[in-house]
């Protein structure tokens, strides 16, 4: 089986969408040969089989005003690469990889196609129709969590497969490093105090500056409390300014991107979760794995992770934040991490995902 996985591009932005694809194409079986695509710049793949850099134009691919004019010429030269590669299944990252990908099987019967969504998606009349040119049995829809598959199913009109992306629980628990030791390597000051973590991209849809703000209003209250961002992107410049505003310089640490991360999260005494949104949340499932209590945003996708137990406040509420900030240094965190991790049930999430991963690339 030659499967040609699609990624819009690669990079520390792109980390987690790559991370997702890799779990599934390690299910895809000791017969799989594996070619990864990258459309746009170079970066980090998915780590199994090979990669290919096209580097194309991010208009062209976009399809944006005379550069329209370009899409049956890079249809062409896919084409002729999918022949080549002697494709029988195309992973395709999301609705953008799709519209460029789609319309060249119509001229190749022999590939499947498996489009997988890992966010919130506007789909227009003409991406129904793109989805729907093909039958079931050429073409899958996927969506890394229920609450996105439900959404995507109701505007498409054809069954779209819940993925939930999970991680293997014991080789996620295997290199954890202590605490003193996650402390020690993201270079954060000793503390008799409550350490608090934040991960994700420095992206507006990831709340970061609301819970810097929020933070402010809780450590007025609690100084020993601090917290921990790790992270990078473009507001970094933007946060770090705040932060110096307000006075938080050494009680607030931006500590860029870390590739070791999945290693550091009992850094932290806390996790705080203030995403507007989000098509899963990764870091809800590491969080738990590593043991570490969570305070998440009311989403749904959060909810159908982690049931009662997220400790869910209102998306950009920062006066909720703050209060909730000053509870965790009282809260019984210990306890509230074993009952999250018994709502999210690690290993039965890792064994529906194996199955489901399974179950799309060999149907």
């Amino acid at each position: 089986m030659n499967i040609v996985n699609v990624m819009w591009a690669g990079g520390a932005p792109y980390m987690s969408i790559h991370k997702v694809h890799r779990q599934v194409l390690l299910h895809a079986g000791a017969d799989a040969r594996i070619s990864n695509w990258l459309l746009l710049g170079s970066g980090l793949c998915c780590g199994l089989g090979s990669t290919r850099e096209w580097h194309l134009p991010s208009r062209a691919l976009k399809g944006r005003h005379l550069w329209r004019l370009l899409r049956p010429w890079l249809r062409m030269r896919l084409h002729k690469a999918l022949v080549a590669a002697q494709a029988d299944i195309l992973l395709l990252d999301g609705v953008g990889v799709a519209r460029l990908l789609l319309p060249t099987l119509q001229r190749l019967p022999q590939v499947r196609a498996k489009v997988l969504f890992h966010g919130e998606t506007r789909l227009d009349a003409s991406d129904v129709r793109l989805l729907r040119m093909l039958p079931a049995e050429r073409l899958s829809v996927a969506a890394v969590s229920q609450t996105l598959a439900e959404s995507l199913q109701r505007d498409l009109g054809r069954p779209v497969q819940t993925l939930r992306m999970a991680l293997d629980p014991q080789a996620f628990a295997a290199p954890l490093l202590g605490r003193e030791a996650a402390r020690q390597a993201l270079q954060l000051p000793p503390t008799a105090g409550v350490m608090l973590g934040a991960v994700g991209r420095l992206v507006h849809s990831k709340g970061f500056e609301m819970l810097i703000e929020a933070f402010a209003k809780a450590s007025a209250r609690q100084p020993g409390l601090q917290l921990a961002i790790v992270g990078a992107g473009p507001l970094h410049r933007m946060l770090q300014a705040r932060i110096d505003a307000l006075g938080l310089i050494g009680r607030v640490h931006l500590c860029g991107h870390r590739d070791d991360l999945q290693q550091l999260y009992r850094a932290f005494d806390w996790l705080l979760i203030p995403s507007r949104s989000e098509g899963l949340g990764l870091v809800v499932q590491e969080g738990v794995m590593a043991g570490v209590p969570l305070v998440c945003s009311d989403l749904q996708v959060f909810r159908e992770q982690l049931g009662s137990t997220g400790g869910y406040l209102p998306v950009g509420d920062e006066q909720a934040w703050a209060e909730a900030i000053e509870r965790c240094a009282s809260l019984d965190g210990p306890a509230v991490a074993e009952q999250q991790h018994q709502a999210l049930a690690p290993e039965q999430a890792w064994q529906a995902f194996c199955s489901g991963c399974h179950s799309l690339l060999r149907n």
